[in-house]
Parts: structure tokens; C-alpha cells; sequence
């Protein structure tokens, strides 16, 4: 499991869950159930860090909870 921040909603506009992950840029996930979102996030992750590795970017360490202001 990842240990990056996944922030799920609801969108009308695509009726389905989208799931964002901030920390890692243009990571994002969709499904039709909330569950189905998040096992798919966490799939994108993966392939995300992969894709990172094989090019040779940067790959950010997991902050845990992201804080606004």
C-alpha cells in the first residue's frame, strides 16, 4: 500500500470517483465506486514510480497528510 496521500471525489461531470494523488504530478485514478477509485489509485501509483524510475526523474517521498492553508 502507498503511503502518498490520495484524495477521492465524487464528479458529476464524469459519474464516477476521481482519485488525485498531489504529491506526484498528474497522478489520478478514476472508478466507479469509491473502493474501485482507490484500488485503482493505488495501481496508478505503482506504474507511476515505475515510469519515474525507467526515465531517471525524480521520485518525491511520501509526505503523509498534505497541510493547506
Amino acid at each position: 500500500m502507498s503511503k502518498y496521500e490520495i484524495i477521492i471525489y465524487w464528479s458529476e461531470e464524469d459519474l464516477s470517483y476521481i482519485a488525485e494523488v498531489p504529491e506526484l504530478s498528474g497522478c489520478m485514478a478514476d472508478g466507479s465506486t469509491y473502493q474501485e477509485a482507490l484500488s485503482n489509485a493505488e495501481l496508478i501509483i505503482k506504474e507511476w514510480i515505475e515510469t519515474a524510475m525507467e526515465l531517471g526523474r525524480p521520485i518525491p517521498k511520501p509526505k503523509g497528510r498534505l497541510k493547506f492553508a
